[in-house]
């Protein structure tokens, strides 16, 4: 058995004006002080490829033009919103008041499972995605409706940021995709 890779044109992917007139799932992505400009570019890239309502990037997160995000958006900070803010606290705090429901992606004493969780379809979600070494700040935290966890059994007690991203972009994806196509 063999395989023929697709084509760029069989593959029927939108162009930049295209992807920003859609329809696009009710997801923000909200990164607390990520410090490598590689996750942030590849959680571009994967918000491009579900097409998530935008991104935040808030503090010391890097924000584009910058060349190692770019290296791995390939593109995707043309076509996904984004928007700068100073602090954390100030993008939560305008979600909330957007009717957003706030999801830190946090190991916490009260975390649910990702098993666990089931998205309302009629509900705009946040995710939040902390600092590669600290997680996600205390006050923010604070801030937060509810708290989902990755379930882990290796050595480790983390995931990569970018990899926790796409894990929970998925999981929001294989739940509410369906809304795409209205």
């Amino acid at each position: 058995m063999s395989f023929t890779k697709l084509t760029t044109e069989q593959l029927n992917r939108l162009d930049i004006n295209d992807f920003r007139e859609s329809t696009k799932l009710p997801l923000v992505v909200v990164l607390d002080n990520l410090r490598s400009q590689h996750n942030t570019g590849s959680i571009f890239r994967t918000a491009d490829a579900f097409r998530l309502e935008g991104i935040h990037l808030c503090g010391i997160t890097a924000i584009p033009p910058a060349r190692e995000i770019h290296k791995t958006a390939l593109g995707a900070t043309e076509s996904v919103q984004w928007k700068y803010f100073e602090t954390t606290m100030d993008s939560v705090r305008q979600l909330k008041d957007e009717g957003y429901i706030i999801v830190g992606i946090e190991q916490t004493d009260r975390s649910r499972m990702i098993g666990n969780f089931k998205a309302e379809t009629d509900k705009k979600y946040a995710i939040i995605l902390g600092n590669e070494v600290h997680g996600i700040g205390e006050e923010v935290l604070a801030l937060c409706d509810l708290c989902i966890e990755i379930p882990q059994y290796g050595t480790k007690h983390s995931l990569n940021v970018s990899v926790s991203a796409a894990i929970m972009i998925w999981e929001f994806f294989r739940q509410t995709g369906h809304l795409l196509d209205s």
